[in-house]
């Protein structure tokens, strides 16, 4: 893992967390506990900070950045961002699925209880409801969270990382 200083900003996280050997974390990022950032994943806080809360799982190939002076990116808990997706310069609140592929531009913000489907985009200030779904290209709601999918999917997959990054310990 390359854990990287930059402009007098050194990553901090808590405990239990799990770094893949090339995950890449670099400047001002702040991150919970039981959190794991998998494999070629980069959380890049050098133009801007990055904040993340707890039980947060990064899958492979994820990148996480802000815009320079602009917008910042925060990431509550219980968060799963999928292999692959871009959170950029936005406000990911707690309890949220961002699948695969899928892009959150700056300035967004998804509320708690989301989900964002795979290989959607939400364009700049794009507000995602609590107890949505989301999916498309530009993103727009296409239902709302059921009880199904709010335990079977957002609790289910963050559960499964943390089981996850136990096994590479």
């Amino acid at each position: 893992m390359l854990i990287k200083s930059v402009r007098g900003f050194t990553p901090h996280y808590g405990k239990n967390c799990f770094f893949a050997e090339n995950a890449t974390l670099i400047g001002h990022l702040i991150m919970g506990n039981d959190c794991s950032v998998w494999y070629q994943a980069v959380v890049r806080g050098d133009v801007n900070s990055i904040t993340i809360g707890n039980r947060v799982n990064i899958q492979d190939g994820a990148i996480i950045h802000g815009t320079y002076e602009r917008s910042a990116t925060t990431i509550g808990d219980d968060v799963s961002i999928g292999h692959n997706a871009i959170v950029h310069g936005c406000t990911i609140k707690d309890r949220v699925l961002i699948g695969m592929g899928s892009i959150i531009m700056d300035d967004s913000v998804v509320e708690s209880n989301s989900i964002i489907a795979a290989g959607s985009v939400l364009p700049k200030n794009t507000i995602v409801t609590e107890g949505s779904v989301f999916a498309g290209i530009p993103a727009k709601k296409i239902k709302e969270i059921s009880p199904e999918l709010q335990q079977g999917e957002i609790e289910r997959i963050a559960a499964n990382y943390i089981e996850y990054a136990s096994w590479f310990r």
